[in-house]
């Protein structure tokens, strides 16, 4: 069997908890950051896990992480 590839622009966005489960970075943080709340912007600064909905599908874009 052929190594399957990791999707690139998966491997920079998502990363895998020991448990298994994928964690992701907060969007809305990047830039129009005046407008933000400085409470908002804290939240925001975390990381957090992905919804179950969407965990098989960042787990086969990111086969050996």
């Amino acid at each position: 069997m052929p190594k399957i590839k990791t999707h690139s622009g998966a491997k920079k966005r998502f990363k895998l908890s020991k448990n298994g489960k994928p964690i992701i970075a907060h969007a809305n943080k990047s830039h129009i950051l005046n407008k933000k709340t400085t409470k908002r912007k804290r939240g925001l600064r975390g990381t957090s896990v992905a919804d179950k909905t969407n965990e098989k599908q960042i787990k086969r874009l990111i086969p050996y992480k």
